[in-house]
């Protein structure tokens, strides 16, 4: 049995996440700005921290953190000329000035397992140039630059770092770009494998990574896309 924080669990992949360890025998607490019924019904514990505003609450969390999983991201869509500096400021602050705050904080507690795993979250949109997403591109290009640097930084303390970059997944974030069966369908024609991610498809792989099935596995971003990033549609 391992202990696991996962930020932002309680929707979409980071809930998926928190429901899968915890059904795995882990014991999983949860990091967001509000609670879930699911988590409760779970039995998993819920900690109120708003990433924008609030110090971590690590004086709440295990003594020991054998794996930390931040999910929290944002979905920026404009033009770039009518991206504003605040629009990058704000993709920066959820998407890696978050996620430095918690690793930070917890990294006493992950060097105290002797074979801890960080993972977080980047985009298709990195590694694949598309339209619209400059300042959300720009912040999880920096998420990556993150996790080689880190693993780098602490191989010798036995912390693993590594992404997942997934293509536009059905979750609450992307509700608005999954909003009707059309765009479900257009979307889902982008991909080779012909349908748009689940939760649950990240999450399997988050999973895999923050556990003891991948030991040596670090430094890297996986591509979970439906193919987005290196095949063609058709």
């Amino acid at each position: 049995m391992a202990n696991y924080v996962i930020v932002g669990g309680s929707s979409g992949i980071g809930l998926a996440l928190a429901l899968q360890l915890k059904a795995e025998g882990h014991e999983v607490v949860a990091l967001s700005r509000n609670n879930a019924p699911a988590l409760e019904e779970a039995g998993i514990t819920h900690l109120v921290w708003d990433v924008l505003s609030e110090p971590f609450p690590t004086q709440e969390l295990p003594d020991v953190v054998h794996g930390l999983a931040y999910c929290p991201g944002s979905i920026t869509l404009k033009p770039f000329h009518g991206l504003k500096l605040d629009d990058f400021q704000r993709d920066l602050n959820i998407n890696l000035f978050g996620a430095v705050k918690a690793i930070q904080a917890l990294l006493p507690a992950l060097k105290k397992a002797s074979g801890a795993s960080v993972v977080l979250f980047s985009t298709v949109a990195v590694g694949k140039g598309m339209p619209f997403h400059a300042s959300i591109a720009a912040a999880k290009g920096a998420i990556e630059g993150l996790v080689v640097s880190a693993a780098a930084e602490y191989a010798a303390a036995g912390i693993r770092f590594n992404a997942i970059a997934p293509s536009l997944t059905d979750t609450p974030l992307a509700g608005r770009l999954l909003s009707t069966p059309e765009k479900i369908e257009l979307s889902a024609k982008r991909h080779p494998l012909g349908r748009v991610g689940t939760a649950a498809d990240i999450a399997s792989m988050a999973a895999f990574l923050i556990g003891e099935k991948s030991t040596w596995i670090t430094g890297q971003v996986l591509a979970v896309d439906g193919g987005m990033s290196t095949v063609s549609a058709g």
